[in-house]
């Protein structure tokens, strides 16, 4: 894998953010793939850019590797996908580094309980879990968590 690029989404890529997107949720084992699911994060991406969210990609000469959605006016890390022909080469770590230079001092994310190898590396990368509840939107149990840059008042 060539070291792919970080850089804003653009609405023409949206189709394929939202693949993207999919093909990373279902390699979880919560879902399975659906012209549903995908017509559901499609819209989701349109409608989240209008509440506020700054959307990234990892672009490998042309391919979408990854999508990083943050909410910066909440210090919000709201999703990090990345595909699953980039899964286990340091992508994620990147995006995760890329997120602390746009929120460098405290950052809140939410993961659903069951997708465990999520939760354990972002423990791993320095998050804290802080309370467990249901998402209205989905159902699922989400732990919510937060990083702060050390020597920040807590």
């Amino acid at each position: 894998m060539s070291d792919p690029i970080i850089r804003s989404g653009h609405a023409d890529e949206y189709d394929e953010i939202a693949r993207v997107w999919m093909q990373s949720w279902v390699s979880t084992g919560l879902a399975e793939a659906s012209n549903f699911l995908l017509a559901n994060l499609r819209a989701r991406i349109r409608r989240e850019i209008e509440g506020g969210w700054s959307l990234f990609v990892a672009d490998d000469h042309g391919t979408i590797a990854a999508m990083l959605a943050l909410h910066l006016p909440k210090l919000y890390l709201d999703q990090l996908f990345v595909a699953p022909a980039y899964q286990g080469k340091s992508l994620g770590r990147k995006l995760l580094a890329f997120t602390r230079t746009q929120l460098p001092d405290e950052i809140y994310l939410r993961c659903v309980r069951e997708n465990e190898k999520a939760w354990r590396w972002y423990e791993r990368e320095g998050f804290v879990f802080e309370k467990e509840g249901i998402e209205p939107s989905n159902g699922f149990t989400m732990k919510y968590c937060r990083w702060k840059k050390k020597g920040n008042a807590p």
